[in-house]
Parts: C-alpha cells; sequence; structure tokens
C-alpha cells in the first residue's frame, strides 16, 4: 500500500470519527489502547460508518494506556497487545478475546544496510538493549552476518516510552531467550530500559529509528512497511533465519490453542518451527461485563463485523486474520460471558 493510500485511510478514518459527532441520532463507539492495531482499525471505522451510520472514536494511545480507560470504565472497549491473567479480568469485570495476529519487527538506520540484509538473534537484541553491545561491527553481530559491511558505528537504542502491549511482547520474548534480560529487565508493558530513546507508539518509535544514524528499535510490521523502515531478518527457535511476513506470523500460531486457553490467553513469543517468526503476538479486545447489555451489543456488532469482513483489509495492511474456527470460538465466548 502506498503512503497516499495510507494517508488517504487515516483520513477518512479521521472523517468518520468527526461525522460521528455531528448528529445525536447517530451511536459513537469510544475506545482507547495499542498502537500496533490502529491502521486496520481506523480503516475498520471508516467502512463501518459509511455501512452502519457508528462512528468508532478510537485513541491509539498504547496498550497501557487502553487497560487502564477500560478498568475505569471511560471507554466502551479497549485493546491490548498484551493478555490479561484470568483473576485479573474477574477482578476488574473485564472479558478479552482476540482481534488480529500480528508481527513485532526490529528494525535499523544503518548507512548502506537495505531491508532484510542484516540478521539479528534474540540473545544478541537482549545484549545490544542492555548496553553489551554498542557498536555495530561488534564482532558478536559480525559473526552472524559474514560479508556485511557493518560500520564501526554506536547503536543508539530506540523503545516505547509508553505504556505499550509492544513492549510487552518484544520484552516477553528477551525474557525467555537471555537470562540476563529476564533477572535484570523482565517482562511488561513498560520496564527500567538501560538506556536508549523512548518513543511514543509504534509511530514515535519509527519516526526516531527513522532520524537516528546508527538506531535499533522495535515496530509492529504494518508500520515497518508504510513508514520505509529497514528491518532485520532474525534468528528463529530452531536456528533458522526468517524474514517477516504475514506467512512467518501465521506459522508461529500453529501450537496455539485457544480453545484450551482460558480467556484467549496465548503468548506466540519464540515459538518452535522452522519457518516462525520468533515475535508473533494476538492482539486483543477488553470490554466490561458490567457495561449496559446494549452499550456492549454496540461493541459486539462491530466485532462482529470486522472479525467476520474486515479481513481483506487486515491482510491487505499485513495482518493476519483468525481462521473461522478462532471466531466461532469468541462468538461463544461473548454469549457465555455476556449473553450477546
Amino acid at each position: 500500500m502506498t503512503g497516499n493510500r495510507w494517508l488517504r485511510l487515516l483520513l477518512a478514518a479521521g472523517l468518520a470519527l468527526a461525522l460521528g459527532t455531528a448528529s445525536a441520532a447517530e451511536t459513537q463507539l469510544s475506545g482507547a489502547g495499542g498502537t500496533a492495531i490502529y491502521p486496520v482499525l481506523a480503516n475498520w471505522a471508516a467502512q463501518y460508518h459509511e455501512l452502519t451510520g457508528i462512528a468508532v472514536n478510537y485513541q491509539p494511545i498504547g496498550s497501557g494506556g487502553g487497560i487502564q480507560q477500560i478498568e475505569v470504565g471511560t471507554v466502551a472497549f479497549a485493546n491490548s497487545d498484551m493478555p490479561l491473567p484470568s483473576a485479573t479480568l474477574r477482578a476488574q469485570h473485564l472479558i478479552q478475546f482476540p482481534a488480529l495476529i500480528i508481527g513485532i519487527t526490529p528494525v535499523v538506520n544503518i548507512p548502506g544496510i537495505k531491508p532484510g540484509e542484516i540478521t539479528l538473534s534474540g540473545p544478541l537484541l537482549a545484549e545490544i538493549y542492555l548496553g553489551d553491545i554498542r557498536q555495530w561491527d561488534d564482532p558478536r553481530i559480525q559473526a552472524l552476518n559474514p560479508g556485511v559491511p557493518l560500520p564501526h558505528m554506536a547503536i543508539i537504542t530506540v523503545h516505547r516510552s509508553d505504556g505499550s502491549g509492544t513492549t510487552f511482547n518484544f520484552t516477553n520474548y528477551l525474557s525467555k531467550v537471555s537470562p540476563a534480560w529476564r533477572e535484570k529487565i523482565g517482562a511488561d508493558t513498560a520496564v527500567s530500559w538501560p538506556n536508549g530513546v523512548g518513543g511514543k507508539g509504534n509511530a514515535g518509535v519509527a519516526s526516531f529509528v527513522k532520524q537516528i544514524r546508527g538506531s535499533l528499535g522495535y515496530v509492529e510490521y504494518a508500520f515497518t512497511l508504510e513508514t520505509n523502515l529497514t528491518w532485520t531478518r532474525m534468528l528463529n527457535r530452531d536456528g533458522d533465519t526468517v524474514s517477516p511476513s504475514p506467512a512467518a506470523f501465521a506459522a508461529a500460531t500453529q501450537h496455539a490453542d485457544f480453545a484450551k486457553a482460558a480467556d484467549f490467553n496465548v503468548t506466540l513469543t519464540d515459538e518452535p518451527g522452522a519457518a516462525n517468526w520468533p515475535i508473533t503476538a494476538t492482539t486483543y479486545i477488553l470490554m466490561r461485563s458490567n457495561y449496559a447489555r446494549a452499550d456492549n451489543r454496540a461493541v459486539i456488532e462491530f466485532c462482529r463485523w470486522f472479525l467476520n469482513h474486515g479481513q481483506e483489509q487486515a491482510e491487505h495492511l499485513n495482518y493476519v486474520p483468525l481462521p473461522a474456527a478462532t471466531v466461532q470460538l469468541i462468538e461463544a465466548y461473548w454469549q457465555k460471558e455476556l449473553g450477546l
């Protein structure tokens, strides 16, 4: 998708949101949360408004902010790339269900290096973000990239400054592959970064990486392509070198069993399989179980529409739609938890 088409979609979404406030007769759904889903959610919002007259006003403030807003009841729904434990959901009167499969991609700004020309591994990423590897021509990086002309240039790490499900999955992955990372930093939507520059949202990280020579960051794959960032390949759990792609993200779900996972709580990082992208994630919709039935019904109708009719748009933006069997599980979950 071209940058112009991307802009038109976002402008259309903004127009839909503005139109939603023009008439008191129209219904408006408010949501907040992760930035990774925002490109496709903006697309869905524009189409849904055109079809139904219902405006979807979504604030891409990060998963942490979305969780906070749904917990205090200021939005009709939230989005998070970090699943919440069932105990937390029950305590907060929440439910959660998957919306899409996403991929989180390391991106770099190294002079002379094009997309896919450099390979990294989980342990290397951990050492870089811990500050143990400081130069791009470090022998440990060069060993994984023989013949690649890596410059003697300082590595500037870029991370999220807001509460982020993208950060949760990135740090969850690093915690699985690096004992040092697990012990010193851990995994959460926000962590104490040892160094580097913080950007707000996927867009903020992407912007800093584009601006800073020698930088390394992590963003959702759709942002990588749309902002023309230089993505890296990754060495996965099986020791195979893979490139980020919807096919590689889909491959990482082959062992996921949403039917057996309480409240669909599945983490897809560092999954086995030769074709798997190692930093794959599920992005979730959160709702309150104690909202008025009519209010929740309006959200469910929007979610039912995009799960069943918004998948082509998701694929065009390089997300991985959920299989029909998982959508059926979600609809059964709505009936069980909300009676809808």
